[in-house]
């Protein structure tokens, strides 16, 4: 059987469509061969974002933009296999984990949008999609699911470690050997920071935070943000745009005396994603050495340097000392649990997510 999968990611940040091609040996460790990006168009993420709240002709907008999503996953997987100078036939499967919209393991559901049949006929490759269900079906949030990739390839008989995905979400995966390893999101990562950028500056992301670390913290808005009462739930746990979006912002900022500048705003925000993520650790990673960060986030050094001051005396490294690239985890984590889908092997970790035992995760869309 041939084990070159694609493995496509589409996070929170809503920056785009990240594919791997990945090869697996017999005992699923996998071996980048290829990678390619492609950038969603600006009304791709208004229509995404617009549904993010309920709002008027939901099925007819969530049907038409699965469809727009679908021709963009095959644009990507088409310069994908033109970069590395294959054909649709050598490929086993694509492992796409869709777009979510809402995410709602409290009632018994999770969607992520993409036409998967779609994806299919225009590739000429098997689809598996829709990873998250079968965990929320065994009363799990269904996230995060890239923990169990990490712990089959990061996990170190002498160190502990945690590795931090820092996505439009933050979320972690805690590897130390001896203890089972747990997992789940940790707040924003880059998704409010990005948002209230784009809003005051026209640009879509503060790069290396340098807009942030021009401002002051504001003690109140970081106080009001921290009793936030999903930071103090204990995992199994899991978070997004349902809860951490504009209208969240907008009211913690209503509720100030004084009102913080633009730019004092965006230092507060990179303020709580720090505290966010270092807390957690904190709390539920004790005695750990080393923090190998992934995400788009690895790349924003002031928030780096925040959380090292905050975690004083572990070590904060990006994850290429680990031998991988920062910005691919996901998508590659998601080729693996294809290819775990196809060789019947389960795909979550219920101490992670919750769910009452082990299950294959994935729904098939034969080409």
């Amino acid at each position: 059987m041939n084990d070159l999968y694609i493995g496509m990611m589409s996070g929170t940040s809503l920056d785009g469509v990240d594919a791997v091609l990945v090869r697996f040996d017999e005992a699923g460790r996998p071996e980048l061969l290829a990678d390619h990006a492609l950038p969603y168009p600006a009304e791709i993420k208004a229509d995404v974002l617009a549904l993010q709240p309920r709002g008027h002709d939901e099925l007819h907008r969530s049907e038409t933009l699965a469809n727009s999503l679908a021709d963009i996953y095959a644009q990507t997987v088409g310069e994908l296999l033109a970069k590395s100078g294959l054909q649709a036939d050598a490929i086993r499967a694509i492992a796409c984990h869709g777009q979510t919209i809402r995410h709602a393991p409290q009632d018994g559901y999770t969607i992520q949008l993409g036409n998967m049949s779609r994806l299919a006929e225009l590739s000429g490759i098997d689809v598996i999609a829709d990873f998250r269900s079968r965990d929320v079906a065994a009363g799990g949030h269904g996230a995060p699911l890239v923990p169990a990739f990490q712990q089959s390839v990061f996990a170190s008989p002498d160190e502990k470690r945690v590795i931090l995905n820092i996505g439009g979400i933050s979320n972690l995966a805690r590897l130390h050997r001896g203890q089972p390893a747990i997992g789940f999101d940790c707040g924003p990562g880059n998704m409010l920071m990005d948002a209230w950028c784009l809003r005051h500056t026209g640009q879509p992301f503060d790069k290396d935070g340098s807009w942030a670390a021009g401002g002051n913290i504001h003690a109140p808005l970081l106080a009001a943000m921290l009793a936030e009462p999903y930071l103090q739930q204990p995992p199994p746990k899991s978070t997004g745009r349902d809860l951490f979006d504009d209208a969240w912002l907008a009211a913690k900022l209503a509720a100030q005396q004084s009102m913080p500048t633009a730019q004092d705003v965006q230092a507060t925000l990179l303020a709580f994603s720090a505290r966010c993520i270092a807390d957690a650790i904190l709390a539920h990673c004790p005695d750990n050495q080393a923090v190998y960060v992934c995400g788009g986030g690895a790349r924003n050094s002031a928030l780096l340097a925040q959380i090292a001051r905050l975690l004083d005396g572990q070590r904060v490294l990006p994850i290429e000392t680990l031998g991988m690239p920062a910005q691919l985890i996901e998508a590659i984590a998601f080729a693996w649990l294809g290819w775990r889908f196809v060789h019947r092997q389960p795909g979550n970790l219920p101490a992670v997510t919750g769910a009452q035992g082990s299950r294959i995760l994935g729904v098939l869309h034969p080409r």
